[in-house]
């Protein structure tokens, strides 16, 4: 597969919210001489509550966690663990003397969002242990080779998570207590799907209560993706007609 490396100014970019998050976090540091840590080494309530406030990131915004809880630590703010492991796994910056202070390749990439946005595809999809994210860790088969070509076709007009489980896997709702189905479905979502939302590949609809859990999420390919990958399944797309 290619990946394209965007002009820095394309305005597609903005829909990246990991992006802008790994942006804003390499502001804050240069900021604040780091990102302070915890004795077990987690970025501190400080930056948590910050990044809860500041990133593009709606649904783990700061009015909507502190609901929940009255304050905000690194485990609970998604985007915040996230970009933590992740910068460790790209070797962007090391903890040293009680702070994280990003590399200088890092902020030099702050510099050219095309860049930083190709480097993140390539990061986070690809070289990622996605296992970190999931609560009780399963494998299901598969590459990002596959994955990536089949919801090219499958997301070109709008799939639900159910009709990708099934292509995937053979696996389909039956009830609560189907394990093989939920063990599917949280790898297909923290491995492919969640990954491709936030490097904002992928729109994520949410539909009302009266469909099955499989079926409340729809997920459409943005103009970001059509503009990034080139993919052997791009001859098999047909032009999507909104009536």
């Amino acid at each position: 597969m290619d990946i394209r490396t965007l002009d820095d100014s394309d305005p597609l970019l903005g829909s990246s919210k990991l992006l802008d998050a790994v942006q804003k976090a390499i502001g804050f540091a240069q900021e604040n001489d780091g990102i302070g840590l915890t004795k077990s080494r987690a970025f501190n309530r400080k930056f948590a509550t910050w990044a809860a406030e500041n990133f593009n990131w709606p649904e783990y915004s700061a009015d909507q966690l502190l609901r929940i809880q009255k304050v905000l630590n690194e485990e609970d703010v998604l985007p915040v663990l996230v970009l933590h492991e992740l910068m460790i796994s790209m070797k962007l910056g090391r903890h040293t003397k009680g702070k994280w202070r990003f590399s200088k390749k890092a902020e030099v990439l702050s510099q050219t969002p095309g860049v930083l946005q190709a480097a993140l595809t390539r990061g986070f999809l690809f070289e990622f242990d996605h296992s970190r994210l999931q609560r009780f860790p399963f494998v299901a088969p598969g590459n990002w080779d596959i994955w990536l070509n089949v919801i090219n076709v499958e997301a070109h007009g709008g799939v639900s998570e159910a009709a990708l489980l099934k292509t995937f896997y053979g696996v389909e709702y039956s009830g609560a207590g189907g394990r093989e189905f939920w063990d599917h479905a949280s790898f297909l979502m923290w491995h492919v799907l969640k990954p491709l939302s936030w490097l904002g590949y992928l729109d994520a609809t949410e539909l009302d209560g009266r469909h099955s859990p499989s079926d409340r999420t729809t997920y459409t390919k943005t103009p970001l993706w059509q503009r990034t990958f080139r993919l052997d399944t791009d001859d098999e797309l047909r032009p999507f007609i909104v009536h």
